[in-house]
């Protein structure tokens, strides 16, 4: 068995679910984790972060449901409304990251979100999987040129079609899946106590 996070690093959701996803990783530590894109912001819901008016709002909601943080300089980044948020380039910079360090792909997917966030990083810039390769301790230079090359757009492309074949429709989803049985542990809003409840179903 392994767990599948399908999530957006342009969700809020996503990011709130993040605390859970590392506290999930660290109780099943032999337990394999896949982290999959699922491409919430691509095509003609590529535009300004204006046209999405709940913002602020769903936020507030988030941060109060959750404890995610939401920090200054991402207050800042979105402030005029300008800002456009791309999936598909933020699922490159996964891919990129998780290439370098795959047993690690959980961890540097909930980094991606807090750079931008927290830190109110654009998930479209090479410069922002630099620095989180370097705070990882990865060779930012492969990060950047995996980031870069062909190759990150067709994984951005593979994540996007596994996540819909596995039938996701909101993101985060958080999947255990056996062969080819898939059980959601979670959808949205969930606990590490509210996942290993449904985990302990599962090998019961």
């Amino acid at each position: 068995m392994k767990l599948v996070h399908v999530f957006d690093a342009y969700c809020g959701w996503s990011h709130g679910f993040s605390a859970t996803l590392r506290e999930v990783v660290s109780r099943h530590p032999s337990l394999p984790v896949e982290v999959v894109s699922g491409g919430l912001f691509t095509g003609p819901r590529r535009v300004p972060i204006r046209e999405f008016g709940h913002v602020q709002g769903a936020n507030a909601k988030i941060a109060e449901l959750t404890g995610a943080q939401f920090g200054e300089a991402y207050e800042q980044l979105i402030a005029d409304g300008a800002f456009v948020m791309d999936s598909e380039a933020a699922a490159r910079g996964v891919a990129a990251l998780r290439r370098s360090a795959p047993g690690r792909a959980a961890e540097l997917a909930t980094a991606v979100q807090d750079a931008f966030y927290v830190d109110g990083l654009s998930l479209s810039e090479p410069a922002t999987y630099r620095k989180l390769a370097q705070q990882a301790g990865l060779d930012a230079n492969a990060v950047v040129a995996a980031f870069e090359a062909p190759q990150a757009q067709a994984a951005a492309e593979a994540d996007f079609r596994y996540a819909a074949e596995l039938g996701v429709t909101g993101f985060p989803t958080l999947l255990a899946v056996d062969g080819d049985r898939a059980t959601a542990l979670a959808r949205g809003h969930a606990t590490a106590d509210d996942v290993d409840r449904r985990l302990a179903s599962l090998t019961a």
